[in-house]
């Protein structure tokens, strides 16, 4: 994956659920967070832009990404693999089914 190289970062999993996503994201020291973010941001957005541009239509205010996000270090709160199962399991609780009927009525 070119951004994976670009930006020496590896995403170990990614994780869906109703209208967020959650990355977890494997890079060397140097990389702040900022920049990561902000790089995953711009060319993912770019390119579901480049391959499905209806999608900005679509969207309030053209934009694909919220302006906030949250960080976290794998060892403050929890170990990689516990993470990695919580993104495995996003949108699979019993909640997420009442979430999209939600969303739906908007």
């Amino acid at each position: 994956m070119q951004i994976e190289e670009r930006y020496e970062i590896h995403f170990v999993e990614i994780g869906l659920d109703g209208d967020h996503v959650h990355f977890l994201i494997q890079s060397i020291p140097m990389n702040a967070p900022k920049k990561i973010i902000g790089a995953v941001k711009s060319i993912t957005a770019k390119e579901i832009f480049r391959l499905h541009p209806e999608v900005k239509q679509m969207l309030w205010g053209g934009k694909f990404w919220a302006s906030g996000y949250y960080v976290n270090t794998v060892g403050q709160y929890a170990n990689e693999e516990v993470i990695k199962k919580y993104l495995q399991n996003q949108g699979k609780s019993k909640y997420t089914e009442l979430h999209r009927n939600q969303l739906k009525l908007f």
